[in-house]
């Protein structure tokens, strides 16, 4: 039996869950959130509590029960409180400013780079260097703060880039000189 699948998921106050066919709907104070449950799985709304279970012991069914389970409970985290995604960005020059929705990057290229957010998603500038990445959806939350990570990755020798808060680079020596 799956351990993260067997756990009931309880229900806040302020939030509803609506249960289709194949498709659970929450909605809160923060937004409303969809998802697509697999055939092999059951969504059970008891109360307060929502309970996953499996219909048979296949290895796809054992394999689903926990990942429904989770993100059903990503859904109801993400209405009621949402997800944040902070990011550093290093390096001598390289800065961020706040352009309505829109971020303007200066990351050492010739031009600077614009990024637009998706629906759904707010970039917030804390300072030159610090950006947050808020949302409901912890899915494209993740998403959108990889997308930008990419687009000046931390090199290893002198750490420059864009990383995640708190992510440590393991730093490489240069070249040594000619004795």
């Amino acid at each position: 039996m799956s351990r993260i699948g067997k756990k009931p998921i309880d229900i806040p106050a302020g939030v509803k869950i609506v249960l289709d066919k194949n498709t659970v709907h929450v909605e809160g104070p923060k937004g409303k959130l969809q998802q697509d449950i697999h055939y092999k799985a059951d969504v059970e709304v008891e109360g307060n509590v929502i309970n996953v279970s499996r219909k048979d012991e296949t290895k796809l069914a054992r394999s689903v029960h926990g990942l429904t389970r989770t993100l059903i409970s990503n859904m109801v985290t993400g209405v009621t409180e949402g997800y944040v995604k902070k990011l550093e960005i290093v390096g001598v020059g390289y800065r961020v400013a706040q352009k309505g929705q829109d971020l303007d990057l200066s990351l050492g290229f010739s031009h600077p780079v614009v990024v637009t957010p998706p629906t759904g998603i707010e970039l917030v500038v804390e300072s030159q260097t610090k950006i947050a990445v808020k949302g409901i959806d912890k899915q494209l939350v993740g998403q959108v703060a990889a997308n930008i990570r990419k687009l000046r990755a931390p090199e290893p020798y002198k750490g420059k880039g864009i990383r995640y808060e708190g992510e440590r680079i393991i730093r490489k020596a240069g070249k040594t000189g000619k004795k």
